[in-house]
């Protein structure tokens, strides 16, 4: 009788260590920010009262970053 692999051998049974991976490590986080970081920066931004954190040049990767201090300034994403 051959083996049987057990369900929660698979793979991607369970979420995986690296499924959120550090922006720096990103292959696209160079790239220009998309249109909904753009968006929800700014609102953020708005929130945290710190319009200077909003930067329409920011990268991908960066724009993540600053997302996430602002999160933590107004208690999003908690």
């Amino acid at each position: 009788m051959a083996d049987t692999p057990h369900p929660n051998d698979h793979p991607k049974s369970e979420p995986v260590g690296n499924a959120v991976k550090d922006p720096s490590d990103w292959t696209t986080g160079d790239e220009p920010m998309t249109g909904a970081q753009a968006s929800y920066l700014k609102t953020l931004s708005e929130e945290a009262g710190d319009a200077g954190a909003y930067d329409e040049n920011l990268t991908k990767a960066e724009a993540s970053l600053k997302i996430d201090e602002l999160q933590g300034k107004t208690g999003r994403g908690q």
